[in-house]
């Protein structure tokens, strides 16, 4: 089990960098970057994973160094919540220029956008 959420972790990344680069629909394209959003998050946490891990706090009496050893870092858990925040302004911006871009052009789609540019 242990390689295995790493390998579908992955394939959910590769699902949101297909739906990127591949889709000329801008919703589609918007759900691709929340995705490849969503994954890279994913992998952060089970990079900071530990199997029977304590919260790292040290107790009195307890040496620095037995914490170290059994402690979950909690660097991975912060880089998370941060993103999640940058993800969510990032998603709302993408989503105001995508209404923008249907008010002037009409449609969601890329192509046609080129198109109608003159």
């Amino acid at each position: 089990m242990g390689i295995a959420i790493y390998v579908l972790a992955f394939a959910v990344l590769l699902v949101g960098l297909y739906a990127v680069i591949a889709k000329k629909n801008l919703i589609k394209v918007i759900l691709g970057v929340a995705i490849l959003d969503y994954a890279l998050n994913l992998l952060l946490v089970l990079v900071g994973y530990r199997t029977g891990g304590t919260a790292p706090i040290l107790s009195r009496g307890e040496s620095p160094a037995a914490l170290a050893a059994t402690a979950v870092d909690p660097l991975p858990q912060a880089l998370v919540l941060t993103s999640i925040v940058i993800g969510l302004g990032i998603t709302a911006l993408l989503v105001a220029m995508a209404l923008r871009l249907h008010e002037k052009y009409g449609t969601f789609d890329v192509e046609a956008m080129r198109k109608l540019r003159g």
